[in-house]
């Protein structure tokens, strides 16, 4: 009770998560409302996010609200911050993103660039507003997503691995830019997690070489982060292992290659 009861004095009265409809998104709306925090749901899927509202005020007695964005749209956070103009936001987790592997030489621009906007500006946009409001308010967080090896690229997936690599390099510069005026931020650097981006990917969880984490350990270990404003949280204490250990060569080609097979597997034979 006492861990949540900070989290709520700290961060409260109210949380935006992008990305909210699914996975690490909608985790992250869960374990804020079981912490007493009014949450905001910002997601392309509408009917998911009413849905996962309804299940929040019901079983955590907290307000709700449902933004239908997409933040792969040049003014789509400019429409978010309006439609949340009147909320008193203390906690902005800016988790929207995804990934497309395949050959860059093989990509279309167009589509590139729309993940970028995604991946990389929207998050840039959102710091951008929300800080000033943070900042003014004395208290509040920020966590960023980020994705694991993006720092340090990842062959078949460059654009995305540059855009999070992006995102990663703010909220470090950010997180010490911002500590003075009492706004923690931190970067979350999502390792693989057993969310339906796997299966994009062409991933099984049952046959990885490594389990995938589960998205309640990964927005726990998140929350932590936030909480004793650490700047980067790389949940699972194996993977920090490996980050430690294996050289970034090493762990860059190891990336490519098994990207490389699952799109190998797509091409009919």
């Amino acid at each position: 009770m006492k861990h949540q009861s900070g989290l709520s004095n700290r961060f409260g009265p109210w949380a935006l998560i992008t990305g909210a409809s699914s996975g690490i998104g909608a985790e992250f709306a869960r374990q804020l409302a079981a912490a007493k925090l009014n949450v905001v749901l910002a997601a392309r899927r509408e009917i998911l996010l009413d849905q996962l509202g309804r299940e929040l005020q019901v079983q955590f007695g907290v307000e709700t609200r449902s933004v239908r964005t997409d933040l792969s749209e040049p003014d789509s956070v400019a429409r978010l911050v309006a439609a949340v103009a009147d909320l008193d936001i203390g906690l902005v987790v800016s988790n929207a993103g995804t990934g497309n592997p395949g050959s860059f030489l093989h990509e279309d621009r167009d589509e590139l660039l729309q993940r970028f906007r995604l991946n990389a500006l929207s998050h840039l946009d959102i710091a951008h507003h929300f800080s000033p409001r943070l900042a003014a308010r004395g208290r509040g967080g920020l966590i960023l997503g980020g994705a694991m090896g993006a720092a340090h690229g990842i062959p078949f997936m460059a654009n995305d691995a540059g855009s999070k690599a992006f995102v990663q390099s703010l909220g470090e510069s950010l997180h010490v830019e911002l500590k003075r005026q009492g706004v923690h931020v931190t970067v979350l650097v999502v390792p693989p997690t057993d969310t339906a981006i796997l299966t994009k990917f062409g991933l099984d969880p049952k046959t990885m070489a490594m389990r995938p984490m589960s998205p309640r350990q990964c927005v726990a270990e998140a929350i932590r982060a936030i909480q004793s404003n650490q700047s980067l949280c790389l949940p699972g204490a194996t993977n920090r292992l490996m980050s430690a250990l294996i050289p970034v060569g090493v762990a860059r080609t190891m990336m490519g290659k098994m990207i490389e097979q699952t799109l190998a597997k797509r091409i009919p034979a």
